[in-house]
């Protein structure tokens, strides 16, 4: 897990530092995996307001400090972009591994090879997921009753 510091990273994309914006990066850096909105919503208790939070991802994802990741019931999840995304242009073009027991996103260092996109397409961002046991779960099976 990388350390970040909030107040840095929002004056870094010209955004004012509210409590509200350094609480969602805060608690997004706090783990390795990414977290989902109801996840935040949730930590956050009444901290945020749903609307609130909603507008700080979405801001987030636009001036790229965070991406989204998709899980395997389509809930939108979110991580922290490396230092080479910006506005509008993600390149956190890496795999992410989808844990099929615990269900938690993991984004792996493991780089998307550049992939020639045919005459006329043009690919903002590309994205590889992998479905599997993450390594926490594969050292702690889950026995069967």
């Amino acid at each position: 897990m990388t350390k970040i510091n909030p107040v840095n990273i929002l004056k870094e994309h010209d955004l004012k530092h509210t409590k509200q914006r350094v609480r969602v990066l805060e608690e997004i850096s706090m783990d390795e995996v990414a977290i989902s909105q109801p996840e935040l919503e949730k930590k956050l208790g009444k901290e945020i307001d749903r609307v609130t939070l909603y507008r700080i991802l979405n801001t987030y994802e636009d001036k790229g400090i965070l991406h989204r990741i998709m899980d395997m019931n389509g809930t939108a999840n979110y991580a922290i972009c490396s230092s080479s995304c910006s506005e509008h242009h993600h390149h956190d073009e890496h795999v992410h591994f989808n844990c099929t027991s615990c269900f938690k996103i993991y984004c792996l260092e493991v780089r998307i090879p550049k992939i020639k996109m045919p005459d006329g397409f043009t690919a903002k961002t590309m994205s590889t997921t992998a479905y599997g046991t993450c390594e926490k779960c594969n050292a702690n099976p889950v026995k069967p009753d």
